[in-house]
């Protein structure tokens, strides 16, 4: 993924965080309303660019996961 989508997953989940912290404390309650309305949109922007995110790899299923490798992974004759 692009540095777009990366920046969006991580600022959408901050700020999701932080309004879950907010809706903890004495604040009224339009502004957690408000607050969980641009989340909301966040979260359906964030989906759209993660999908549609010009995202290309020479990868397949046999290459496994990169940061866990199969060491003497038994092969069908």
């Amino acid at each position: 993924m692009k540095n777009t989508a990366i920046f969006l997953v991580v600022f959408n989940t901050v700020f999701l965080f932080v309004l879950m912290l907010l809706s903890r404390t004495p604040i009224a309650f339009h502004w957690i309303f408000y607050l969980t309305m641009i989340g909301q949109a966040l979260v359906v922007l964030m989906v759209y660019k993660v999908l549609t995110d010009k995202y290309t790899t020479d990868k397949t299923f046999e290459h496994f996961y990169e940061d866990y490798p199969v060491i003497g992974r038994i092969k069908e004759d």
